[in-house]
């Protein structure tokens, strides 16, 4: 759970982070901001970003779920091999 937590965390402040660079450069240059457009262009900032600087984070979330999954599939397997002694 901690790892999900990390690395949702860190994608929201990355996407904040993209989002506020991008409305303000847009409110510098043209004087106001188109509030969809700066939504979608950081939207496409941080999702690039995140795959390139939360690689660590992303990581660590995938070897839990990975853990787990094998950890409910060995269970499984036990179980079924019990029902079929039986």
């Amino acid at each position: 759970m901690k790892e999900f937590l990390v690395y949702t965390g860190l994608r929201i402040l990355l996407f904040l982070a993209a989002l506020g660079v991008v409305l303000g450069l847009w409110v510098l240059i043209a004087g106001e901001a188109n509030l969809l457009a700066g939504f979608v262009i950081a939207l496409l900032i941080s999702g690039i970003g995140s795959y390139v600087l939360l690689n660590g984070p992303r990581e660590a979330l995938a070897r839990k779920v990975d853990e787990r999954a094998r950890a409910a599939t060995s269970r499984f397997e036990e179980m079924k091999s019990k029902e079929d002694a039986d």
